[in-house]
């Protein structure tokens, strides 16, 4: 489990609710009429969306908490949102891919970090597999057998012909708002696959993982970006591409390798973060697996379930793991809840 980043931040946070607690009692009113609401950034990608679920099914039931909200935006808004306390609780921060803005506003002190929610996954560009290595028992012969790397791309640009500019395929990218959107496209750029490629942003999670799923269920080909954990890494059988290995001064320069081992991190607003303590612990012992992702989106899709229907199904399923993160009395609470 994760400890909190320092014995100052921890010194500060006791003097907070000691503070709290001293207005409290000045004012009459119970440390429960005392809670303020809190606000989720509900980023619109299904393991966010549950994680918030997750972590607000606790902390209504376990801690009392019974006036929550979640308000959607992309990377930058919610971030922006954070940094002004409109937004108290960012379960997951893709610290990489907004990693000058995520810095300057730790050292501004308007954020506080509580590390890794979980840090075993991945993200990058793929294609299916069977164009490369054919699949018998649904008859489809390999397409490109020696396609292995991204810079062997532009030598099969036809089998990806993007019907809107047949004179180039179609890489297909993320959405607009997010940073790993504007990455890929130097990458092309960096790869030299801009001029046998358009860059085509699709307009949501929903299109980009449609556009995946469509491909592969008519056993044709696709070329794009995706990431784990999520429902369809985990339903296809899909071949991420090969690129120079990450290197963080080419990195910072061109983009020109793989993404960086991302750190996927809980965080808090500071003035929140130093109004709430017992949640600063619960959200520092909060980690989770893509494992554990890939089973609860797997699920999601499968049974069309809500974010709220795929949360009571990871409180269920992996009970042995999040009881460790909160006290016994609070496991025993959202236990009786479930």
């Amino acid at each position: 489990m994760k400890t909190t980043k320092s014995r100052l931040w921890q010194g500060m946070l006791l003097l907070a609710a000691s503070i709290a607690l001293v207005a409290v009692s000045l004012t009459g009113c119970s440390p429960e009429e005392a809670r303020e609401p809190i606000v989720f950034g509900d980023l619109q990608w299904d393991s966010a969306l549950v994680n918030n679920r997750i972590a607000a099914f606790i902390i209504t039931h376990g801690y009392g908490y019974d006036d929550l909200e979640f308000i959607p935006g992309d990377t930058i808004t919610i971030h922006q949102g954070l940094c002004r306390g409109d937004v108290h609780i960012n379960m997951e921060v893709w610290v990489e891919n907004q990693q000058e803005p995520f810095d300057a506003a730790l050292a501004a002190g308007e954020i506080v970090d509580l590390g890794n929610n979980f840090g075993d996954n991945w993200q990058g560009w793929l294609v299916p597999r069977y164009m490369i290595e054919g699949d018998p028992d649904r008859g489809i012969e390999p397409m490109a057998p020696d396609l292995r790397s991204v810079f062997d791309m532009c030598d099969y640009w036809e089998l990806f012909k993007d019907p809107e500019e047949p004179s180039k395929g179609r890489f297909v990218n993320s959405i607009p708002g997010w940073m790993c959107t504007e990455l890929n496209s130097e990458k092309l750029v960096t790869y030299g696959l801009d001029g046998c490629y358009t860059d085509f942003i699709t307009g949501s999670d929903a299109a980009l993982a449609g556009s995946m799923a469509a491909a592969y269920e008519r056993g044709e080909p696709w070329f794009g970006y995706y990431w784990a954990p999520t429902w369809v890494l985990g339903k296809y059988d899909m071949f991420p591409l090969e690129e120079p290995p990450y290197d963080q001064e080419v990195w910072e320069t061109t983009r020109g390798c793989a993404y960086p081992s991302n750190n996927v991190n809980v965080a808090l607003n500071s003035a929140f973060a130093a109004r709430n303590p017992e949640l600063v612990e619960f959200l520092t012992n909060y980690n989770t697996l893509t494992a554990q992702h890939n089973d609860v989106l797997a699920y999601m899709e499968e049974h069309n379930a809500t974010p709220e229907e795929a949360a009571l199904y990871y409180l269920r399923e992996f009970e042995d793991w999040w009881t460790a993160w909160v006290p016994g009395d609070v496991a025993n609470a959202v236990k009786a809840a479930l």
